[in-house]
């Protein structure tokens, strides 16, 4: 499974690179009908130290799942998109297994 990670008008470090491909591909291991991941990476222009987005889609067969977070840190914001994701591939998989 690929993971593609775009980080727009920032680079984004390797270790923060790492985290996340850990953190994606830790959560997609335990499902097998994911078949990509897409994570971008932003910066809001706003005064708040909340200012950071990271927005994820998991590529399935037949759909996509998405979830985007914005916290005070990249990690954060992964932590709490990839839980987002937990949630929605459970769903997603109780409609088949029925």
């Amino acid at each position: 499974m690929k993971v593609t990670i775009n980080s727009v008008h920032f680079k984004a470090s390797s270790d923060l690179e790492e985290f996340i491909n850990q953190k994606v591909e830790k959560v997609c291991s335990k499902y097998g009908e994911v078949i990509g991941a897409e994570v971008n990476l932003k910066l809001d222009n706003t005064d708040t130290p909340e200012n950071k987005i990271t927005d994820i889609r998991l590529m399935l067969k037949g759909d996509d799942l998405y979830a985007s977070k914005q916290c005070k840190s990249f990690e954060e914001a992964t932590d709490q998109a990839v839980d987002a994701l937990k949630k929605q591939l459970e769903k997603y998989k109780g409609k088949f297994t029925k």
